[in-house]
């Protein structure tokens, strides 16, 4: 998945590069970064966090911190890879690749924050289970809606770190790695 991923971000930034890059301080927009924008970003994210808590309690309690029971020592790696190899890819292709490219159909707004977390969500259906896609359709509105108060790879970016590390921790990341895939079948 990661060989695709890195693919498909190569793919989107050689676009982007080509017929959108206004320079990198443009693309990161390191700037949006302080504790202001912060302070919402961690309210929203632990009030989700409760959220996915209470549904994999109820959806999949066998689940529950499978992976720091199973695999505590894979968590400090998780946490520092996860945003760097598949959060960041993400939210180049869905959020700043895919606004500056698809606005002119979309114009701005909400038809562009559910557009983004539509294409989201559909891509997130190769793992074959419902979880996977409901979840990212959620998180791409989430993930949307700061890219597009924003407009900051950095900001969003470590938005999704966030979120995809709690949900590998909490156990919910079965549903979006391979192993999900197999399981199911």
């Amino acid at each position: 998945m990661f060989a695709f991923l890195w693919g498909a971000a190569g793919y989107c930034f050689l676009i982007y590069r080509y017929c959108f890059f206004k320079g990198w301080g443009d693309l990161w927009k390191w700037d949006q970064v302080t504790w202001a924008h912060l302070k919402p970003i961690l309210l929203r994210w632990v009030l989700a966090c409760i959220g996915m808590t209470i549904f994999l309690y109820f959806y999949d309690y066998d689940r529950m911190f499978y992976l720091a029971m199973k695999r505590p020592a894979f968590i400090p790696v998780l946490f520092v890879l996860y945003p760097l190899i598949s959060a960041l890819p993400q939210e180049f292709i869905f959020c700043s690749f895919f606004f500056n490219r698809y606005e002119t159909f979309f114009k701005t707004g909400w038809p562009m924050i559910i557009a983004s977390a539509i294409t989201f969500a559909y891509v997130h259906m190769l793992y074959i289970n419902p979880i996977a896609p409901i979840l990212s359709f959620v998180g791409g509105i989430i993930f949307a809606q700061t890219y597009y108060k924003h407009r900051s790879l950095a900001l969003v970016t470590i938005e999704h770190g966030l979120y995809g590390n709690f949900l590998f921790l909490l156990g919910l990341g079965w549903y979006f790695y391979s192993g999900s895939v197999l399981a199911s079948g």
